[in-house]
């Protein structure tokens, strides 16, 4: 379930320095750019002189009849009819014989981009970034925006400055985040209508400065010495607090690599933290146009040293579903992840830490959003998922609901194996079966379900795995089954991380897991 977090968000221009009476639309509304398109009703919003009645009007495929609204406390607001997907609109403010127009704007849904450097990480460094600069020029409808990288000891009303203006690409994509941006191309391709990008995010930093802080005081995450991007709530201040007044479809977020070293075991409370939050600030933000459980994907890190031992990323990946393996969850409802272990890239020119295969990250997470954000039936976004589970005096024999199967894979940083749906090449392979080298030292922690998988080189829906005695001659075995086991393994995900594996719950001290020698 879900925490409450309560606060009320007054926006006011008080805090904007530069409120000189000018009548302007905020810094993110422009030329070019996209707002939500109905069901929900976008939000446009600027500045003017105090008291003064703008009159708005929307002109374009379907003409809207002219809204009013009040300068008061130096910004003046308006809250659309539901406008359906398409474009192009001109959008006008007026005071008497002042007129602030923005041109071009399209409707369709918002996408917000934020995390660290994977998410910063640029269109024109990934794999066939030539290409895929090319590429974009066939995608005017789907536009993007990026803010510049600021921080703040106070929440700001307004983005201190813009790093990319809406854009209708190639203009200015190379600069702009791939992941983001194959995201958004993904889902235009589904979707065929437009798509607007936000993105809005800082290398190398920590959940820590992404959240409020009411959220960091949930958790109970005080303010540590230091400066900088990494001091608590400064970007949430500058970077997400601003953008409260847009509304939105949902996010999505690539961070966690900062925070295996720092406050990683909060990360269970800080992350789903952040994300009720944001939920409920961008709902109040936007007077409730943007859904109070908006959809909102994250990427499931891969570690950047090979053959690694640490404990670090499987500990983040099982925080990042807070402790429970899979999303969604009843913690994280209406979440969705990509799997990104069988995804490294040692000869990364950036470093390891940053793989140059964003195209399959995006895949996997337009896959998560078809299916969580919008009702898609038929599409698989997450890897085989036990259905049945036999307990036999000699056996247990488990089920999934999809064939799974095992292959060789020398490429994975934490194991040898790579796990994949048979008959589908083009799904994402999960990462359960890869086997790390820090968990071959903890033979203890093994559980049923990865021995039931580790040697399934044939696709198959069934796996059938003997208790383990001193003469199983087999490397697959279990120790035999309880209720709690079996409650276990029903939760275990293979698009999940090998963590997962060493389930943290007390009843596992109790049995023997692992290799039979």
């Amino acid at each position: 379930m879900a925490i409450r977090l309560c606060g009320v968000f007054i926006l006011v221009a008080a805090s904007i320095q530069d409120c000189d009476g000018v009548l302007r639309f905020a810094s993110y509304y422009q030329d070019h750019m996209v707002l939500q398109k109905s069901p929900e009703r976008a939000v446009v919003w600027g500045y003017g002189s105090e008291g003064a009645q703008v009159k708005f009007t929307l002109s374009g495929q379907y003409q809207q009849k002219i809204s009013q609204a009040t300068v008061t406390n130096g910004t003046w607001r308006v809250t659309l009819d539901p406008v359906e997907a398409g474009g192009p609109y001109n959008v006008t403010a007026a005071v008497q014989n002042i007129t602030a127009v923005l041109t071009d704007v399209l409707f369709g849904d918002i996408w917000l981009c934020g995390g660290q450097s994977n998410m910063l990480f640029e269109v024109s460094q990934i794999f066939n970034a030539s290409e895929e600069l090319k590429r974009a020029a066939h995608y005017p409808h789907v536009r993007t925006f990026m803010a510049t990288l600021a921080q703040s000891k106070t929440e700001q009303t307004d983005l201190i400055d813009v790093q990319i203006p809406w854009s209708v690409p190639p203009l200015y994509l190379s600069g702009f985040s791939a992941v983001c941006w194959l995201f958004g191309r993904d889902l235009y391709d589904k979707l065929q209508y437009p798509i607007g990008l936000v993105e809005s995010c800082w290398g190398g930093t920590p959940i820590e400065p992404w959240c409020s802080p009411r959220a960091l005081q949930h958790c109970g995450l005080l303010q540590e010495a230091g400066g900088g991007p990494k001091v608590n709530s400064v970007l949430w201040n500058a970077m997400i607090h601003p953008l409260l007044n847009m509304t939105i479809k949902g996010a999505i977020w690539y961070q966690g690599e900062a925070n295996t070293n720092y406050h990683q075991e909060k990360y269970n409370c800080s992350f789903p933290a952040m994300i009720d939050d944001w939920r409920m600030a961008f709902h109040q933000g936007s007077g409730g146009q943007t859904a109070l459980d908006f959809p909102f994907g994250f990427v499931q890190l891969s570690t950047c040293e090979k053959k690694s031992k640490s404990d670090a990323y499987p500990n983040i990946r099982w925080h990042q579903t807070a402790d429970t393996g899979f999303v969604p969850n009843p913690r994280m409802q209406k979440t969705f992840m990509a799997v990104a272990m069988d995804l490294p890239d040692e000869k990364s020119p950036y470093g390891s830490i940053h793989p140059r295969d964003k195209q399959d990250v995006a895949f996997r997470l337009s896959l998560g959003a078809r299916a969580v954000a919008y009702g898609e039936q038929d599409v698989v976004f997450r890897g085989p998922f036990p259905s049945q589970i036999l307990s036999t005096p000699k056996y247990l024999k488990i089920t999934y609901d999809q064939k799974v199967s095992v292959t060789p894979s020398e490429n994975i940083f934490e194991g040898h194996f790579t796990s994949s749906t048979a008959g589908d090449p083009t799904r994402p392979s999960g990462d359960a079966p890869n086997t790390p080298d820090w968990l071959s030292h903890k033979p203890d922690s093994w559980t049923c379900i990865w021995v039931a998988v580790v040697n399934a080189l044939t696709p198959s829906h069934s796996f059938i795995v003997p208790h383990c005695t001193d003469k199983t001659p087999s490397r697959a075995c279990c120790c035999p089954s309880t209720l709690a086991l079996r409650e276990a393994v029903t939760r275990f995900d293979l698009r999940t991380a090998p963590k997962l594996l060493a389930v943290n719950l007390p009843f596992l001290n109790k049995c023997q897991f692992g290799l039979v020698r």
